[in-house]
């Protein structure tokens, strides 16, 4: 049923209140406590800061905001930290207030951009209040996950928007905020509107506190055989929750009727990869496994298992239930410290509390447990007190286990200790940038007036604002100085234009626009270096280009000791081996040069690498790629990237450098990516080409999602397919690769291979493998109805071009795998 503002537009607020709690009634939802007081004083025209517990019903305040704003004919904002829970949020509010009063921006894509309520990122809304300030079409801002205000580098788009929006009625929401009176004060202070504190409330469903010495598959056991499942088992790694989940398969988790149900409701699910037969493997013993590492479809797979009830056991990291409804009734921590990105450390009670919150959802559970494992040194010593009994010469002749090396200590009483602790007050972490200062010279008026207001009037204490000055003054002379900025007879004002979006999606888009032009259109390369100057501007996916650096630096060490040289130096030349960075020396002197007339782009780092471009010249498949480099448990984040790298290339790259080769590769980059997830690309597309009369059709819900288009209709990508698979055979052949060749082709065979490259290399010395040996000009193909006929020409010294590979390519067969079926029928000359 929507939620029609109509009738109560301009309404006064007992009227507004009414409205919304008769739809809320109708819907079955009975406001708790909390709630009614939160729309109350929303609908009252207070600022609210709602701090409690996860399961009091965030979302429905948030609701009750938005319809607050509606009646009184303002635009609102809606802002998450993350563009999944955004997404997210935006079809819930389309399912209750119609496509046409919503929007979605995520600097990626926007759809319905001018519709009353929009949907976005913080740094979206940020940027936005840098840039327009005190006129920015903002009436309403709902915060949800305010805790990541104190993130230490996010945070500062938390706190941008306090600072300069002071028309604006802030709703600021999170399950683990602190103490917030200063934060209150100084709301009030700014938007001259009283400031609401609804926290310290009780949750519905109470929590259990437990600390467990048992050994973790005992401890499981039990709350299994309790009724305390479905258990969410937390890491803080995700190679320890594989494990775990693992460890678990041989244990009886799910009665034969629970995993007869899965095995049925999962039966079509396409699983498409060696981690995804291995995950199909787990669930049907009623085993999730979730984490950031992992494809979108198996996560959103995992949680759709989980909100049914279908699983009893789900080993992850603490990525579960961000933005998601997921019943779990317990949730087991392995641990009480994490590695941060700099160090092993314990929880601090904020973490803490995010995590153990997850425990007992309203609606399914009447009280949630929350258990901590004991060290697995300190249970193993209790094991053999206990198994020693009350005999004094045994238990004295106990060796204890010692903790590991770098064991961070922790044990019940830090447990009892964050049980009982209140999350930390939050920390200022605002910045200086200098896309920061070019929004607010952009928005014109007392420039200095506003810089000198975002860095002395923030959240920082004083040394930091001293600090952040500096920043700003030494911004400011930088930009200045290169003819950015001058001081005119009216105040500081741009001497370049912004474009509409900067700073929102990929901020070195500018400079990849002017790299472009150093390229040669003619080059046999340029398509490749058209790649590798987009994949310099995207973020570095970690688990790919540290793969990339061991197995280069394995292939460097086998070299300098066939050369002789001595190990000191072998350690010393190693240190300057790292991954392949395409075009550095070239990207690295244009990056100086345009800095030097644009230096906000020093704000970011220039990232030369090459993923896309590795893939393609090795001709590889998204399998046999994550294979390859051993990164199955991290696919997601090497999907994501390829993702990025296509949407990137597909905006950034102008169409008239698109040549047929470049327009090729970015189809195939496309589909290859859609094969493997459709829904990385598809929501995309769709939100791009915008709606149709204003109509937004939410995604699917079903378990199994359709799946995706037939390889072969987009048959420039397909043509692509194709000529990646008889290159890879090209590639093989040149190394003489038989057995590999064998494997690829079992029906032509390794004595059927073996002849054809000792027939060939008896006429030449070598098979080419460059640019030219992969050119399309050496592909033949004829296209059939149910199969295409081709030729792959090699590339001979001699430029003779007079052996081939000839092959059929099985289209019914490529649609139902997702990849081109390539069969060799014969390799000679003509």
């Amino acid at each position: 049923m929507l939620l029609d503002p109509a009738s109560v537009r301009d309404a006064d607020a007992d009227a507004v209140y009414t409205a919304f709690v008769e739809w809320a009634e109708s819907t079955g939802i009975s406001l708790y406590p909390a709630q009614d007081e939160a729309a109350i004083e929303i609908v009252s025209g207070q600022n609210l800061i709602l701090s409690t517990p996860t399961g009091t019903g965030k979302s429905l305040v948030a609701v009750a905001a938005h319809f607050s704003a509606l009646a009184a004919g303002r635009r609102s904002y809606y802002t998450a930290p993350i563009k999944a829970l955004v997404s997210e949020k935006f079809f819930s509010l389309v399912d209750i207030f119609g496509a046409a009063n919503v929007g979605m921006v995520t600097g990626d894509s926007a759809v319905n951009a001018d519709a009353p309520i929009v949907c976005c990122t913080a740094e979206i809304l940020a940027n936005l209040a840098l840039r327009e300030g005190p006129d920015a079409d903002v009436g309403q801002v709902v915060m949800d996950e305010f805790h990541f205000y104190g993130d230490p580098d996010r945070g500062w788009a938390w706190q941008v928007p306090l600072l300069t929006l002071p028309q604006v009625q802030f709703v600021l929401m999170s399950a683990t905020l602190g103490d917030v009176t200063a934060l209150a004060d100084d709301l009030t202070r700014r938007t001259h509107r009283e400031t609401a504190v609804v926290t310290g409330v009780e949750r519905p469903v109470p929590l259990h506190y437990f600390y467990e010495t048992t050994p973790i598959h005992e401890t499981i056991d039990d709350l299994l055989h309790t009724d305390r499942a479905p258990v969410y088992v937390v890491h803080f790694s995700q190679a320890a929750a594989m494990e775990r989940a693992q460890a678990l398969a041989s244990a009886k988790v799910a009665t034969r009727e629970q995993r007869d149900a899965i095995a049925e409701l999962i039966g079509g699910f396409r699983f498409t990869t060696a981690f995804g037969k291995t995950l199909s493997r787990l669930l049907r013993m009623g085993i999730g496994v979730h984490h950031a590492g992992m494809l979108p479809k198996y996560r959103r797979l995992v949680e759709q298992l989980a909100q049914r009830g279908m699983l009893r056991v789900i080993c992850g990291t603490d990525t579960l239930g961000v933005g998601i409804n997921v019943p779990i009734r317990t949730v087991l921590l392995t641990a009480l410290t994490k590695f941060d990105g700099t160090r092993m450390r314990q929880l601090n009670a904020r973490e803490f509390h995010q995590i153990a919150g997850r425990a007992g959802r309203a609606g399914y559970d009447t009280a949630g447990t929350v258990v901590v494992q004991a060290p697995e040194h300190e249970t193993e010593n209790l094991a053999a007190l206990r198994k020693a009994g009350d005999d004094p010469k045994k238990r004295r002749k106990i060796i204890r286990k010692k903790a590991p090396d770098g064991f961070v200590s922790w044990g019940e009483p830090s447990f009892r200790k964050l049980v009982d602790s209140e999350p930390e007050t939050l920390t200022s972490r605002m910045q200086i940038t200098s896309a920061m200062m070019l929004n607010v010279i952009g928005r014109g008026g007392d420039v200095f007036a506003n810089m000198r207001a975002l860095v002395y009037d923030n959240h920082e204490p004083r040394d930091r604002q001293r600090m952040l000055a500096l920043r700003a003054l030494g911004i400011y002379r930088t930009l200045r100085e290169s003819g950015i900025v001058e001081d005119g007879p009216d105040g500081i004002r741009l001497t370049v234009d912004l474009q509409p979006n900067f700073a929102l999606n990929q901020p070195l888009s500018p400079f990849a626009l002017a790299a472009f032009d150093l390229l040669n259109p003619d080059s046999p390369s340029f398509a490749l270096d058209a790649i590798s100057i987009v994949e310099s501007t995207l973020d570095d996916p970690r688990a790919i280009l540290s793969q990339q650096e061991f197995i280069a630096r394995g292939e460097a060490v086998a070299a300098m000791k066939a050369e002789g040289i001595e190990y000191e130096e072998r350690m010393e030349l190693l240190e300057q081996i790292t991954w392949p960075k395409p075009l550095e020396e070239l990207l690295s002197a244009a990056f100086e040069t345009f800095s030097a007339a644009q230096p906000w782009i020093r704000d970011f780092e220039l990232h030369p690498k090459s993923v896309v471009r590795d893939m393609y010249e090795r001709a590889m498949s998204f399998g046999e790629y994550v294979a390859f480099y051993k990164t199955a448990r991290s696919e997601g984040v090497v999907l994501r990237y390829l993702s990025d790298a296509y949407r990137a290339a597909s905006q950034t790259i102008p169409e008239h450098l698109k040549s047929e080769e470049l327009h090729d590769l970015i189809e195939w980059l496309g589909e290859l990516v859609r094969q493997v997830d459709s829904s990385l690309l598809d929501e995309w597309e769709e939100l791009v080409a915008g709606t149709d009369n204003g109509r937004v059709d939410r995604p699917e819900e079903e378990v199994v999602p359709p799946a995706p288009k037939r390889l072969t209709t987009n048959i420039r990508a397909f043509r692509t397919l194709v000529r990646n698979e008889l290159f890879r055979r090209v590639q093989l052949a040149a190394r003489e690769d038989v057995a590999a060749l064998a494997e690829l082709d079992a029906d032509f065979g390794a004595e059927a291979w073996d002849a054809a490259l000792d027939a060939y290399f008896a006429e030449h010395d070598e098979i080419l493998t460059g640019a030219d040996a992969r050119s399309s000009a050496l592909l033949i193909i004829e296209q059939g109805a149910a199969e295409w006929s081709v030729q792959q020409i090699l590339d001979d010294p001699a430029g003779n071009h007079d052996w081939r590979i000839f092959a059929t390519v099985d289209l019914a067969a490529s649609d139902e795998v997702g990849a081109a079926v390539v069969r060799v029928t014969g390799v000679h000359r003509l």
